[in-house]
């Protein structure tokens, strides 16, 4: 598999393959038909309560919040499976709006995604 992670922000390049945004807003500043996206997995991102939570105290909720979010995933099996299926046959990368793509959600789906 060849995921990678990149904030939406970056210049879309052709190694990114199929581009598939994770977050369940859209990203501020940037135009629907700029965004050179494949798919809006919005079905994969956190809950809002569960973002907003994440969002009060990122360094001290890191660890709990990857464990809340992997069970969120749990009841999303077909999604996730979708999106798996995808990513064996093709390259992808995860957007996401996040500062810290190394500690966001993207990172965790992208973990449960090569298991």
């Amino acid at each position: 598999m060849d995921i990678k992670i990149k904030r939406i922000y970056d210049q879309a390049d052709a190694a990114d393959g199929k581009r598939i945004l994770v977050d369940r807003l859209w990203p501020r500043g940037i135009k629907k038909e700029d965004a050179q996206l494949d798919g809006w997995a919005k079905a994969l991102t956190p809950s809002n309560e569960l973002r907003k939570w994440y969002h009060q105290d990122i360094e001290q909720r890191w660890s709990e919040f990857q464990q809340r979010y992997a069970a969120e995933l749990a009841a999303q099996n077909e999604a996730l499976q979708q999106l798996r299926d995808l990513a064996q046959s093709e390259k992808i990368t995860l957007l996401t709006a996040a500062k810290n793509a190394g500690k966001s959600h993207a990172d965790v789906l992208k973990r449960l995604l090569e298991q």
